[in-house]
């Protein structure tokens, strides 16, 4: 199989506060928008909100984003007024994450990549 393109689906009960959270709150990009739904730039993905479901999110689906500066992110979105659901951590692998939802309560985890760690590593060689 070879996959040209991909993203991820959401499927809200409130397709219009759930655009508007992308959008609005946390900024993202529109790469396009079609009756029903708005497909978002997700870094090097997609994010469609569209549709509309039931029954909440699944509670084994995480956005994960990563972001160039945790505390400048955290800081520009509590500004906009959104809640962490858990304050900036270095984790035990060595990436500093922070968690929020989205309005329908998709949980989104933030993370920045410091510079000494290995992901960041050029493995080229001298």
């Amino acid at each position: 199989m070879q996959v040209l393109s991909s993203r991820v689906l959401l499927r809200p009960a409130d397709p219009q506060r759930s655009t508007a959270f992308y959008r609005d709150v946390l900024g993202l990009a529109i790469y396009r928008t079609f009756p029903g739904g708005t497909v978002f730039f997700l870094g090097q993905g997609l994010l469609e909100v569209s549709g509309h479901g039931e029954g909440g999110p699944a509670s084994n689906v995480v956005l994960w984003m990563q972001v160039r500066d945790l505390a400048d992110a955290v800081a520009e979105l509590e500004g906009r007024g959104v809640r962490l659901d858990r304050e900036p951590l270095l984790e035990p692998w060595g990436l500093r994450e922070a968690w929020i939802s989205d309005p329908e309560g998709v949980r989104i985890v933030l993370v920045e990549i410091p510079a000494d760690h290995p992901l960041r590593t050029d493995v080229r060689g001298g």
